[in-house]
């Protein structure tokens, strides 16, 4: 019967491998986790490491643990914003025309005024709130939704630590 551990140790283990061989490693990590209970412990400069292979995450800064929870509230320990991006069917040239509720920002306007960009808090506001103020302005013809990624929620969270 083979052995199975149940912590394993790994210091950047994707490191130096090409992405096929990437792919590969954390496919087996994953499935060794899943299938046997295996604890895997992370040291790693890789977010996709973390984002593939992770539920907790430590984040260590000059010897100071900055965060110490799961993968999915490191945003909004970090202060995240997400963004709304949407295309209109008509264009909108002007930021002034959209009545959106506190909180949410208009951060741009571009394909001549066919698609705008709202960030917003979602710890504050939900995604269906911001856009029904769109739509109370405009026909939405088409959304997308943009998390910011994990290397962004580090560097915010560092900054808040070192102040």
């Amino acid at each position: 019967m083979p052995l199975r551990p149940e912590l394993v140790i790994l210091d950047e283990p994707t490191i130096g491998l090409d992405m096929i061989s990437k792919e590969k490693l954390r496919q087996f990590l994953d499935a060794e986790r899943r299938e046997n209970g295996t604890t895997l412990l992370l040291t790693t400069h890789d977010m996709s490491d973390i984002q593939r292979l992770c539920q907790r995450v430590l984040v260590v800064d000059d010897g100071a643990i900055a965060y110490d929870g799961p993968l999915t509230g490191l945003a909004a320990v970090a202060g995240a914003v997400r963004t709304m991006v949407v295309d209109l069917t008509a264009p909108v040239h002007s930021a002034d025309l959209f009545v959106l509720p506190d909180g949410a920002v208009h951060e741009g306007i571009e394909a001549d005024g066919i698609r705008h960009s709202v960030s917003f808090d979602p710890r504050k506001l939900s995604a269906a709130v911001v856009l029904a103020a769109i739509s109370g302005t405009a026909e939405v013809a088409d959304l997308s939704l943009h998390e910011p990624d994990i290397e962004h929620l580090v560097r915010q969270l560092y900054g808040r630590v070192r102040g």
